[in-house]
């Protein structure tokens, strides 16, 4: 025991001295010498101050193009294809040769019928002067005459044959691919197309709508919550494939007058320029329909519209007082980065964007306008 007792002595004034640090210390944070910590202010929000303006609504569907006019190339009569006359893929022109059939046998036919047709010329003329002096009968001027009207029937027919033998682009457009080749036997109006003409400058596209969005719309312009642009015609956009926007705007044609049972949806089909042949039949797009002009609305940052657990969008504000309000508002789509609201809040109310989640209702706060927010498309 006596051994032990000069180790317990040096650590016995060590905790007397660590205890007298600990009572200093308290003491002096009990009379608050120590304390040089700023009281707190209002917290700091960022606001937008909403304004009502006058937006143009659109509506982003998918689509196809459509070539404005389709030809398929067709022999009107037989015979051997003697040779092609276009480049496959290449821009034709309406009436320009496209394939040439063997000719001769359609020029022997139209001989033989122009011969025909002499004949009976000089008998129809030789037995209207007979008839005049009441030296033939009536019957025999008259077959003759017949004979004569079908003999210049066959002429036609058969220089409308020979002219068939070259075979002509029906429209203006982009032609296809060839489906014969020179030496080929053709069939007068044959199943088989040789090939096919398309016209793509303009050139549709068709745009699939569910009907409910259909009748909302009609609903919005009958009530006049929503206007048509100054023309009075619905401008349409596209946007390709590979994401990028067409750079030229089309016009809305029609829309289809019944109701695909299977999908619930209408055709609307537009027309677009297409002078660089951009647009091919058959692309997939993404068409912008521009549906008409909202007056004097609310378009808010999609930030600043939180919703709460039973589902409800919120909205906080800076009021009179400079203390959050909560409100509850009706959000009807989305237009861009924003929200268009159409009930819950107000032209000139202070919107919170910035901050939200240190803040709760009643809560005075000090507002400075929030940073980066984009503004609102107007018309």
């Amino acid at each position: 025991m006596s051994a032990r007792t000069p180790l317990l002595k040096p650590l016995a004034g060590a905790l007397l001295a660590v205890a007298a640090i600990v009572s200093l210390t308290l003491s002096v944070s009990r009379d608050g010498s120590a304390d040089t910590a700023p009281p707190q202010g209002p917290p700091e929000v960022g606001v937008v101050t909403l304004q009502a303006s006058d937006v143009p609504l659109s509506t982003e569907l998918p689509g196809r193009t459509t070539a404005y006019l389709i030809a398929e190339v067709r022999p009107q009569v037989g015979g051997i294809l003697l040779r092609r006359l276009f480049e496959e893929g290449s821009d034709v022109k309406a009436g320009q040769p496209l394939y040439q059939i063997d000719p001769a046998p359609y020029r022997a036919t139209l001989a033989r019928a122009e011969a025909s047709l002499e004949s009976a010329r000089l008998l129809a003329e030789r037995y209207a002067r007979l008839i005049k002096q009441q030296a033939i009968s009536q019957q025999d001027n008259d077959d003759a005459q017949s004979q004569y009207l079908q003999a210049r029937a066959s002429a036609e027919s058969a220089r409308i044959d020979l002219g068939y033998t070259r075979i002509s682009a029906p429209i203006s457009g982009r032609i296809g691919r060839s489906s014969v080749t020179q030496g080929a036997l053709l069939t007068a109006n044959q199943a088989t197309a040789l090939a096919t003409v398309q016209q793509l400058d303009p050139i549709y596209v068709d745009i699939v709508q569910p009907s409910t969005a259909l009748l909302r719309l009609k609903e919005d312009l009958a009530s006049g919550r929503l206007q048509r642009s100054a023309d009075g015609r619905a401008e349409v956009h596209l946007i390709l494939e590979n994401g990028k926007p067409y750079a030229l705007a089309g016009k809305l044609q029609f829309s289809e007058i019944s109701v695909d049972e299977g999908t619930g949806a209408v055709t609307l089909r537009a027309v677009f320029p297409n002078p660089q042949g951009l647009l091919l039949p058959g692309m997939f797009v993404r068409a912008q329909l521009q549906e008409g002009v909202r007056s004097q609305v609310l378009l808010v940052p999609q930030r600043g519209v939180t919703r709460d657990p039973r589902g409800q969008a919120t909205a906080l504000v800076v009021g009179a007082d400079d203390k959050v309000e909560l409100r509850e508002v009706t959000v009807e789509r989305s237009v861009g980065p924003h929200w268009l609201i159409s009930a819950g809040l107000a032209a000139g109310e202070r919107l919170i964007v910035d901050g939200v989640q240190n803040v709760r209702p009643g809560m005075p706060v000090h507002s400075v306008p929030a940073a980066d927010t984009p503004a609102p498309a107007a018309q």
